[in-house]
């Protein structure tokens, strides 16, 4: 699996190619690594303007999405960190609102490789490092980071005391990193990933949570606890039902706000999520109005994402072309919710390491095709996996010329490695 882009900038271009040379030392976790390399640097965390970190297993990406939209409504500057990136790496760090240039990019890069030679890091290591770098640089009111994976192994958990902390919706994924027997972890699988998560809390931040199964939410309180973090879990200290709008409440009032633009019930969700954290820490100020206007601009690409006119789309003339990266259980109920009662086309690649199931299941009975395409640079699943009545397309260009002229929509879907290369192909790379 690779998760490096390729730059016009050859300067870019030569730290990217040291980058591909990283991986994760086998057996090796732990964030001691990550700290000295920071060390080094200056310790840049402790330098940032207060911060927002988000951990999940789907949502957290839209979640921060909502929290910068809203910030910015309220005139606030905000730095950004999110993960992956979908054409270019650049997106991985939003300075004050802007995507980090690709000047600056090479030189923070050439400085964080540089400084940490010798210590083996791993291509997260190196890009949280840049990204800390960037931001205690860089003048901003706020600090929105995502998570990369998990939460108490991720690099980017090593903020000593973050505005607030927030955990999105929670399902399996990632097994092979978040579910490795280790002593004194829980056993069942929902729960050993709520500790997983539960990990970025810290003594004093607030926590601000989804509501979850029973079991699940007695281990995100334990986690709290135990980190000394301020718990606020939806359905019990703040509530929002999503209908014709978000109607929010918590202990300092009520709120209407409206649905989202972003398509799909979740997102509702998501939202709420992000006027919860800001509504529960003390650091930085947002109008209710601000946040209104943030739930309608957010936009967060290749989530049940409608492609716009380009290339790839114009190759199936008459359908509207969804786009979607989703990848695992919880995404495909999402993607279920979204097409009900739809029937339509899927072109689907997925890595080799997720289940065709996730997707597939949540369809079953309204998939008029099933067209497996290849991604680029990745092991794949063939058209085998996705059904008896499934084909093989060697090329997203040629599975979509290939569509009946019926007019249905069409979904490409299983990966955000595909979504990436669909975006750059229809000429929709996120800026």
């Amino acid at each position: 699996m690779k998760d490096f882009a390729t730059s016009d900038d050859p300067r870019v271009q030569a730290q990217l190619d040291r980058l591909a040379r990283l991986s994760l030392p086998q057996g090796r976790l732990g964030l001691d690594t990550i700290r000295e390399l920071l060390r080094r640097l200056g310790d840049p965390q402790k330098r940032l303007p207060p911060t927002f970190h988000v951990a999940g297993t789907n949502g957290k990406g839209s979640t921060c999405a909502y929290l910068r939209a809203m910030l910015e409504a309220h005139g606030l500057k905000a730095h950004v960190a999110i993960k992956p990136h979908l054409v270019r790496y650049n997106e991985r760090i939003r300075i004050a609102g802007e995507l980090i240039s690709d000047e600056l990019l090479a030189e923070l890069l050439k400085e964080v490789l540089d400084a940490g030679q010798d210590l083996d890091p791993s291509f997260f290591e190196i890009t949280t490092a840049a990204t800390f770098l960037a931001f205690a640089r860089n003048p901003a009111d706020a600090c929105v980071i995502e998570v990369g994976l998990g939460g108490r192994f991720d690099a980017t958990n090593v903020l000593e005391r973050p505005a607030c902390c927030g955990i999105a919706t929670l399902g399996i994924d990632h097994e092979a990193f978040l579910l490795v027997p280790e002593e004194g972890t829980p056993e069942d699988p929902m729960c050993r990933i709520a500790f997983e998560k539960g990990g970025i809390a810290r003594p004093g931040s607030p926590l601000v949570t989804q509501a979850y199964a029973e079991d699940v939410e007695l281990e995100i309180e334990r986690r709290a606890g135990l980190a000394g973090a301020p718990l606020h879990m939806r359905g019990r200290d703040w509530w929002a039902e999503v209908g014709e709008a978000i109607q929010y409440r918590d202990r300092h009032g009520e709120l209407t706000l409206p649905l989202p633009a972003l398509p799909g019930r979740h997102q509702g969700d998501n939202a709420a999520l992000a006027v919860a954290m800001l509504r529960h820490q003390d650091y930085v100020a947002v109008s209710p109005e601000a946040m209104a206007e943030g739930i309608r601009s957010a936009r967060w690409p290749a989530r049940l994402q409608r492609l716009g006119a380009g290339p790839l789309t114009a190759l199936a003339p008459g359908h509207a072309v969804w786009l979607d990266g989703g990848h695992n259980a919880d995404a495909g109920l999402a993607i279920g919710r979204h097409f009900a009662g739809d029937r339509l086309h899927l072109v689907i690649g997925m890595l080799a390491n997720r289940y065709p199931e996730a997707i597939i299941g949540p369809l079953e009975g309204r998939l008029l095709s099933v067209t497996a395409v290849p991604i680029e640079g990745s092991d794949s699943h063939g058209a085998e996996a996705y059904g008896e009545a499934a084909r093989w397309s060697d090329s997203l260009e040629a599975a979509l010329a290939a569509l009946p002229d019926d007019g249905a929509p069409v979904l490409i879907a299983g990966s955000l490695y595909l979504a990436g290369k669909v975006l750059a192909a229809n000429g929709e790379v996120p800026d």
